[in-house]
C-alpha cells in the first residue's frame, strides 16, 4: 500500500474509532428537585430538601453526572422545574447531534395530591410530566418520585408493584427507554424517618447507591440493582410503622438487553472496605449527628465496599444481646479498612443511632409582637387596670418536645396617661404601666402555609402607677397569670411568618379584697425565621 492511501486508511479508522467512541458513551443529566411545602391542604416536609442534596451530591460523585449538567432545585415551582428541565433536554440534544448517547434522571422528593406534584403553591401532573418525559430528546429517561401516592404514576402497563423481574445483563450502552420509580403504591403515603433525617426510601435507595445493593460485586450498582435494594428495605421497614407499609412501585419500556449502572463504586478513590473475614451482619453507618448515613448487608466471606464520603464515622452491628460499635475515619482519596478489632461490645443503651437529637430537626423564630390588653369587668378597666396597647418581643422554638408542638418565651410593655378617678373630684395624674413575662407551650396544625394552634400561658404581670406628684407613694402589684391561647400563623414568605392570637387569662386580685378577674388580648406577631 501507497504512503498516501496508508495515511487514507489511518485517518478513516482514527474517524471510525471517534465515532464508536461517541457511540458507547453515556451522557449523563440530572435535574434533582426537593420541597418540604406542598402547598394547601398539606402540611411541611421535614427532609425533602435534604434528601435531594444528598442525591444531587451522590450523582455527582459516583453516577458520572458533570457539575454542569445538573441542576439542584430546592423549594422551586413547577415553572421553575420545567424551565430546568428544558434546559437540560437542550443540553441533551445536541450531545446527541454529537453522537452521544445521553441519559435523563429526574429526581423528586417532596409531596404529591390528586395526581400532581405539589411543589409549593404550584403543580405539575403526572401525565403531563410522563408524556414529556417520554418525548424528551434522551436515549434512556429515568424518573424516581418519593412522594406520596406517587403509584398513580405507574399505572400503565408493565407497572409491578414488587421487584419480581430480572433484566439480561449487558451493556449499558445497549439500553433504551423509559422507566419510572415511586416510593410508595397509588394508594399509600410515602413516610419520613427522623433516626434516618430523610424519608425512607431515598435513604434505602441512596444506601443501595453507595454499595449495599452491589450484589455481584462487581463495584457497580445497576438500576435494578438499587430499586429491588430500596423497595426490600422500605417494605422492611415501615411494615411496622403506624402509616403501614409502603410498597415502591416501577414502570419500565426499555429496549435492548442492557441495564443502567446508576453509581460505579470504584469512580472514587476513598471510601470503605469491609474485608471477607468480617462476620456477617448488618452493618450501620452513622454521622456525628446521630444520622443513619448508609447500611450494608454483608454475607460470609464476602468483602464489600461502601463509597461513603470522607468523615468519621460510627460504625454499629447489632447482635442478639449486645452491639458491637466503633469508630471510623475515611480520608480523602484513600481507602479505609474496617477492623474487627477496633469494635467493642456495648449495652443497647449506647446505640449511636439517636434519631434527630433534640435542636436538630427543631427550629427557630424570633420576632416583635403588637397588641391590646383589656380587662372585662368595665369598673376595674376604667380605674384599675387600664386598658393598653402592648409592644413586645418574642422568640419560639418548634418542633423541639415533638412534631408541631412550639414554645415561646416573650417579653411585653405598655402604658398611658390617666388621671385617678375620685368620688367627688378629679384626682391627681399618673402613668399606668403594665409589664408582662411570659412562656407559652402550643400544638399547631399546619396546612401549607397556614397553621392554626391552641395552647396554655403562663404571665407574669407588673402594674404600676407613677404619680406625678411627689409626695403621693407610687403603687406597684405584681402577680401570675395561667391562660390560654389560640390563633393562626401564616406563612407568606419562606423566612416571614405573620401570626395572629387571642389570649384568655385569669387573675386572682388580692389587695383589699378577693376578686377574680379576667382580661383579653389580641395582638398580631411577625416573626423571622433564620
Amino acid at each position: 500500500m501507497t504512503p498516501p492511501a496508508l495515511q487514507r486508511w489511518l485517518v478513516l479508522v482514527l474517524l471510525l474509532a471517534a465515532s464508536l467512541s461517541h457511540a458507547n458513551t453515556l451522557r449523563r443529566f440530572a435535574l434533582v428537585a426537593g420541597n418540604d411545602e406542598g402547598g394547601d391542604e398539606t402540611r411541611p416536609l421535614r427532609f425533602a430538601r435534604d434528601d435531594a442534596r444528598k442525591m444531587h451530591a451522590l450523582l455527582g460523585r459516583l453516577g458520572g453526572v458533570a457539575p454542569s449538567d445538573a441542576k439542584l432545585l430546592l423549594d422551586a415551582s413547577s415553572k421553575d422545574f420545567l424551565a430546568a428541565l428544558t434546559e437540560l433536554e437542550a443540553r441533551s440534544r445536541e450531545a446527541q447531534a454529537r453522537g452521544e448517547r445521553t441519559a435523563l434522571l429526574v429526581y423528586y422528593s417532596g409531596h404529591a395530591k390528586d395526581g400532581a406534584l405539589r411543589l409549593g403553591g404550584s403543580r405539575l401532573g403526572f401525565e403531563d410530566l410522563k408524556r414529556r418525559l417520554a418525548a424528551a430528546p434522551a436515549d434512556i429517561r429515568i424518573a424516581i418520585l418519593d412522594s406520596c401516592r406517587s403509584g398513580a404514576l405507574t399505572r400503565t402497563k408493565g407497572a409491578r408493584r414488587a421487584p419480581a423481574f430480572e433484566i439480561e445483563s449487558g451493556a449499558s450502552r445497549d439500553a433504551r427507554g423509559l422507566v419510572i420509580l415511586t416510593s410508595s403504591a397509588a394508594d399509600e403515603d410515602s413516610q419520613e424517618s427522623d433516626a434516618l433525617g430523610g424519608s425512607y426510601f431515598s435513604h434505602h435507595l441512596a444506601s443501595g447507591l453507595l454499595g449495599d445493593a452491589d450484589r455481584s460485586g462487581d463495584g457497580r450498582v445497576t438500576l435494578f440493582e438499587a430499586y429491588s435494594h430500596a423497595y426490600a428495605r422500605t417494605v422492611a421497614d415501615t411494615a411496622a410503622s403506624s402509616g403501614g407499609a409502603q410498597h415502591p412501585t416501577f414502570s419500565y419500556d426499555l429496549a435492548g438487553n442492557g441495564d443502567l449502572v446508576l453509581t460505579d463504586l470504584r469512580a472514587s478513590s476513598e471510601g470503605l472496605v469491609v474485608p471477607g473475614v468480617a462476620p456477617a451482619g448488618l452493618y450501620y453507618f452513622v454521622d456525628p449527628a446521630g444520622l443513619v448515613v448508609a447500611e450494608l448487608d454483608k454475607t460470609p466471606d464476602v468483602e464489600r465496599r461502601v463509597a461513603l464520603a470522607p468523615g468519621t464515622y460510627r460504625v454499629k452491628r447489632r447482635l442478639g444481646d449486645r452491639l458491637r460499635i466503633g469508630e471510623v475515619e475515611v480520608a480523602r482519596g484513600r481507602q479505609a479498612v474496617l477492623e474487627e478489632s477496633r469494635l467493642r461490645d456495648a449495652p443497647f443503651s449506647d446505640d449511636p443511632v439517636k434519631g434527630v437529637a433534640p435542636g436538630g430537626g427543631s427550629w427557630w423564630t424570633v420576632g416583635l409582637s403588637g397588641a391590646v390588653q383589656s380587662f372585662f369587668d368595665a369598673p376595674t378597666r376604667e380605674s384599675l387596670f387600664l386598658s393598653v396597647g402592648l409592644l413586645g418581643a418574642e422568640a419560639q422554638l418548634h418542633d423541639y418536645f415533638r412534631r408541631d408542638w412550639v414554645w415561646g418565651v416573650d417579653v411585653a410593655v405598655g402604658g398611658k396617661q390617666a388621671v385617678l378617678a375620685l368620688p367627688t373630684l378629679s384626682g391627681p395624674a399618673y402613668r399606668y404601666a403594665v409589664t408582662s413575662l411570659g412562656t407559652t407551650l402550643l400544638t399547631e396544625w399546619p396546612h401549607g402555609r397556614v397553621a392554626p394552634f391552641v395552647g396554655v400561658r403562663m404571665a407574669y404581670l407588673v402594674m404600676r402607677r407613677d404619680f406625678a406628684d411627689a409626695e403621693l407613694p407610687d403603687q406597684r402589684y405584681a402577680m401570675f397569670s395561667p391562660g390560654v391561647v389560640g390563633g393562626l400563623r401564616w406563612q407568606p414568605l419562606r423566612h416571614l411568618h405573620l401570626t395572629g392570637r387571642a389570649r384568655l387569662h385569669y387573675l386572682l386580685y388580692t389587695v383589699d379584697e378577693q376578686r377574680s378577674l379576667g382580661f383579653w388580648e389580641l395582638g398580631l406577631l411577625v416573626t423571622y425565621q433564620p
